[in-house]
């Protein structure tokens, strides 16, 4: 793409490892390059890049976007580098005995962007970014999308921030600022779509993929969801903090669907393990 710059990788350094990208640090030490899988088109770069320039451009704390790359076969962004930095994973990784006072941390950040107003004309509506990716899966059954559909429809019009891909990896500190990062699905719509898939990361996810993303294992991010629930939904009662996951069940059945779509691919086959996702939190 035209305005793709071209990158030689022997001046950068891979620093990390998610689970559409690859991140490299520049041997200048002055910018973090993040570069998508090659299966995945370079359309994703640029929307996630502009995002980006929303985000940033609205003040909030997030690196400044520098510019669009690729290094031959893949496509991304190049952003500032944030040093000294470690994400609240890392720190947790490493102090387990930050555990409770990053989580609860993270929920006063997390609800600070959910009571945000968003600029509805520059970023987009989850809930229609969801509606068209689920009627792009050529191989999801008709059944299933009308089930999708049925409960979008009923999902309010909520004009506040999204983050988009709400973990604790997804925060990096430098001992004085606090900034959010991975913002390209950053857009407006019901907190409810943030929470859903953060409570389904912290609960079911396979312990190798939490390792690889968050560098925990289970049993560490299902302690993180305890911390943050109380605080973030303001309540110890453990009946209202379950009735608050009860809510969450339909928003991760769409929004797992989403993700899934968004790295694998719209003529992707829909697994058995994915339809039954769906079964499980948005029944007929």
């Amino acid at each position: 793409m035209d305005d793709m710059e071209r990158i030689n990788l022997d001046d950068y350094i891979q620093t990390g490892e998610g689970g559409t990208a690859l991140t490299y640090n520049h041997k200048d030490g002055k910018t973090l390059a993040k570069l998508f899988m090659p299966s995945m088109a370079a359309d994703n770069a640029v929307r996630e890049f502009r995002i980006n320039q929303v985000v940033y451009e609205s003040g909030l704390p997030t690196p400044k976007p520098i510019r669009l790359i690729t290094d031959g076969t893949r496509f991304g962004a190049e952003y500032e580098l944030i040093q000294p930095k470690r994400s609240f994973t890392r720190i947790i990784s490493q102090e387990p005995d930050k555990l409770v006072p990053l989580s609860e941390r993270f929920a006063v950040l997390a609800k600070q962007i959910h009571q945000t107003p968003a600029d509805t004309k520059r970023l987009p509506d989850m809930k229609e970014m969801v509606r068209s990716m689920v009627d792009r899966r050529e191989q999801l059954p008709n059944t299933y999308k009308e089930r999708i559909h049925r409960f979008l429809d009923t999902v309010p019009a909520t004009p506040t921030c999204l983050h988009g891909d709400l973990h604790i990896g997804n925060i990096i500190t430098d001992g004085q600022r606090e900034l959010w990062i991975d913002v390209g699905d950053f857009a407006y719509g019901t907190p409810e779509w943030d929470l859903g898939m953060m409570y389904f990361a912290s609960h079911f996810m396979s312990e190798e993929r939490c390792d690889n993303i968050f560098h925990l294992n289970n049993a560490t991010l299902r302690a993180h969801w305890d911390a943050f629930a109380p605080v973030y939904y303001g309540t110890d009662s453990q009946e209202a903090l379950e009735a608050e996951v009860r809510k969450l069940h339909p928003y991760i059945a769409a929004k797992i669907l989403f993700a899934s779509t968004k790295v694998s691919g719209e003529k992707a086959p829909v697994t058995a393990p994915l339809l039954q996702v769906i079964d499980k939190y948005l029944p007929e």
